[in-house]
This record gives C-alpha cells, sequence and structure tokens, in this order.
C-alpha cells in the first residue's frame, strides 16, 4: 500500500462539516453537529481518536477519571451515522471561502486491514520489533503492530512504519529493494523497472557489477535464505531489453521539458555520479553540459 490524497468537496448531503482534530474538543464538535443534522467528516493524524485526554489518568481541576469521562464519547462518534472518522491522515491544503471549502487530504495506509482485524492481539506476540511509545511519552516500549491504548478507536491494530527497512538503507543508491521485488512478484516487470530506475539510473550495468549488500541484510536469511535481490534485478533488466531488441519499449525514458530561462549547469566528471547529476538536473528542466 502507499500514501494517497484525497479531495474532500461538497458532500451530497447539505451542510457538511469537516473536523479537524479528534481530541476531546474535535469529538464534541463533531457530535455536536452531527446531532444537529450534519454530516461531518472527523480527521485525525494519529491512528486512533481520543487525542491528549487519551493519555491522562486524571483531569483537573475535578480529579475525574479521564478514559471514564472519553470512553462513551469514543463509542458515541464512532457509532454516530452522521460522522466519518478519517485517522492517519493529514490536511495539505484547503482553498474557497466560508461555506465552500475545498481540502485536499493525505491518507497514510495503515497497512492492517480494519475490516478482517479483531485486535485479537496475536500478531503483537509474533511481532520481533520494538520501539518507543510515543502514546507513553517514550517511558514504555511499544510492537511496531499495535494499537495506541486499549480503548481506541477504531479498534484495531496498526503498523508504524518509520525508518526503512534494512536492505533500502544498506543500498549505496537506496533503491526501494522490497518495492520492486514485490512488484516482479506480482508480475509488473515494467513499474519495477521504472521504481529501480527512479535511484538508480542504471539498472542493468548495476545489476551485474553490484556486489549486493541488500541481500547481507535480508531478514530473510533468519528463516533461511535472503530473498535474491540482484538477480530479480538483473531479470528485470533482461526483460525491459528483451523487449526493446524487439521493438517495444515497456518502460520509456523519462524525459524533462528543458527551460531555457534556467541558469545552465556544468557537471564536471562523466562517472556513474555525474551521469546521475546530469540527468536528474535535466528532469528538473536545467540545461545541462557534462
Amino acid at each position: 500500500m502507499s500514501d494517497r490524497t484525497e479531495s474532500a468537496g461538497p458532500s451530497d448531503k447539505v451542510g457538511s462539516v469537516l473536523v479537524v482534530g479528534a481530541g476531546i474538543g474535535g469529538m464534541q464538535a463533531a457530535l455536536d453537529l452531527a446531532n444537529a443534522g450534519f454530516h461531518v467528516t472527523l480527521v485525525e493524524r494519529g491512528p486512533a481518536i481520543g487525542g491528549r485526554m487519551a493519555q491522562l489518568d486524571k483531569t483537573f481541576p475535578t480529579n475525574d477519571c479521564s478514559m471514564c469521562t472519553i470512553s462513551p464519547k469514543l463509542i458515541e462518534v464512532d457509532k454516530h451515522l452522521n460522522i466519518d472518522i478519517l485517522t492517519d491522515t493529514d490536511v495539505l491544503d484547503v482553498e474557497g471561502q466560508a461555506g465552500d471549502f475545498r481540502v485536499k487530504l493525505l491518507r497514510r495506509p495503515r497497512y492492517v486491514d480494519l475490516e478482517k482485524c479483531n485486535a485479537c492481539g496475536d500478531c503483537l506476540e509474533k511481532c520481533p520489533v520494538e520501539v518507543p511509545s510515543e502514546f507513553d511519552q517514550g517511558l514504555a516500549g511499544r510492537k511496531a503492530i499495535f494499537k495506541q491504548y486499549p480503548q481506541a478507536i477504531p479498534g484495531g491494530m496498526a503498523i508504524s512504519k518509520a525508518a526503512r527497512p534494512p536492505c533500502v538503507m544498506t543500498c549505496p543508491a537506496h533503491v526501494n529493494c522490497q518495492g520492486y521485488v514485490a512488484l516482479i512478484g506480482a508480475g509488473q516487470f515494467a513499474e519495477a523497472y521504472d521504481l529501480i530506475r527512479q535511484q538508480n539510473p542504471f539498472p542493468s550495468v548495476c545489476g551485474r557489477i553490484c556486489h549486493h549488500p541488500c541481500e547481507g541484510e535480508c531478514n530473510r536469511h533468519e528463516l533461511d535464505d535472503a530473498v535474491a535481490i540482484n538477480p530479480l534485478k538483473r531479470f528485470v533488466t533482461d526483460w525491459v531489453a528483451a523487449k526493446r531488441a524487439a521493438g517495444e519499449d515497456p518502460a520509456p525514458a523519462p524525459r524533462g521539458e528543458i527551460d531555457p530561462n534556467r541558469p545552465r549547469v556544468a557537471v564536471v566528471g562523466g562517472g556513474p555520479a555525474g551521469l546521475t547529476a546530469a540527468r536528474d538536473l535535466a528532469l528538473k528542466g536545467y540545461p545541462v553540459t557534462l
């Protein structure tokens, strides 16, 4: 899965309202509007609603139990027919005027299917990765797959991908190894070639001279053997070469439009680094002298 952008415009229901932030204030605003007949989209950047109040034990000045106060509202927001909840979502852009806004949202993948996950917790026992818990201010740990807190809404698990995988980090060009291996497995060879070429403009040559440190860092070798990352790269580059030899180009080279008003750039050295720099500058519209 990958990040995707959505445009939240006027709804087919008259009087649609976007509430940004699903803390106690945002939830109460969403409930008030929904009970008044408005259709509400509640946006939260985290994996669960509840905000800071869910992190508290007691509330000032009454010393009431924080979760006892917020739990009924969590359930009410979740069950309300006039409220749609979007978690793991950021606001990218707002345009328009009062009463007629258009908002661009970025929804990040959760990597867990909420329709299938029943939050049984079996995955927590199997997950080998532990990271500091943001919910607990780093004072405790959590697994890479987690539920933000026991009463969290939505109730399913989520996976945080905060870092790059070891195979990508050890690659000198930081090629998305996992991505192109998955695309090859799905039979999307042209897309795999394009993904490799984003970071490495010479995939065919590098597929033969690279000493593939990515395979040395592949966690799969703890079970049997590392994924054959380099041979798969060679396969997909050979597939593209064979298609081109037959008169078909399944992965045309990207071409940038040179802007004559931009300053000309001189790149000294025609090795792999110089060629890559020249290509990247040309794709951005700069005239290049190599």
